[in-house]
């Protein structure tokens, strides 16, 4: 395996599956299978889940919302993912911990960077739910922060697409996609991969990010043995 610990970030949307809203049980199965097969492999994985198949917080602030309170509501929704996701690996007999940045004690531990670290090191899939903790903050700067805490080697961030492209390939059918890119050429081209904070984090503390289609099995596992998956960003 190329990477020995990595921070995999997962959109809410990408939990739905076939369906309008909620969580599809055949999606999240599918994703905690992936998982597994690479910590079995002795990877090292901890996991940022968006909330949006729940609840977006921008969306109900830009329809009157306050947007503090609605950024809370969203994190709240990561938390609920996060539980999804915890309970789908250990049925599959994948020890996991749920950490929180805002303290739920009935249902999660707090986020606290040793002892996430230590879960790691004992070959625990980590989930870091709540985002960053702070309203105005996105899940993927939640994913930056979290992985350059505990010294991630990689970001890969799970998404529907196959990679990064030129344009948006669900409206496109001509766009074309990247196999390496660098971070001055995302920012040149204006390519919205995270938001802005979260990759300028990333760039500056030299921290790659791989994009990758998460909903085929198996791609996961290929990208960490080292086969060309998906756009990698350094």
């Amino acid at each position: 395996m190329i990477y020995k610990r990595i921070l995999l970030k997962l959109s809410g949307e990408a939990l739905l599956g076939e369906r309008q809203y909620g969580i599809d049980p055949n999606r999240i199965s599918q994703y905690a299978k992936d998982i597994k097969s690479v910590t079995e492999n002795g990877v090292q994985v901890a996991i940022v889940i968006g909330g949006g198949n729940i609840f977006r917080g921008v969306s109900a602030a830009s329809n009157g919302m306050d947007r503090v309170q609605a950024d809370y509501m969203g994190m709240l929704a990561t938390v609920i993912n996060g539980l999804a996701l915890q309970s789908a690996l250990e049925e599959i007999s994948t020890p996991t911990r749920l950490q929180t940045a805002i303290k739920i004690e009935a249902v999660a531990e707090a986020y606290i960077k040793r002892k996430a670290v230590r879960h790691l090191e004992k070959s625990r899939v980590v989930i870091f739910g709540g985002g960053t903790g702070n309203p105005f903050f996105t899940t993927d700067s939640a994913a930056v922060l979290r992985a350059i805490e505990i010294n991630a080697d990689v970001i890969l961030k799970g998404t529907r697409v196959d990679g990064i492209y030129d344009s948006d390939p669900e409206l496109n059918n001509n766009a074309t996609m990247f196999h390496d890119i660098s971070f001055d050429k995302v920012l040149d081209k204006n390519l919205q991969i995270m938001d802005s904070t979260a990759f300028t984090l990333s760039k500056e503390n030299k921290l790659p990010i791989v994009v990758f289609n998460m909903n085929k099995k198996g791609n996961l596992k290929n990208i960490l043995e080292g086969k060309k998956i998906g756009t990698t960003v350094n």
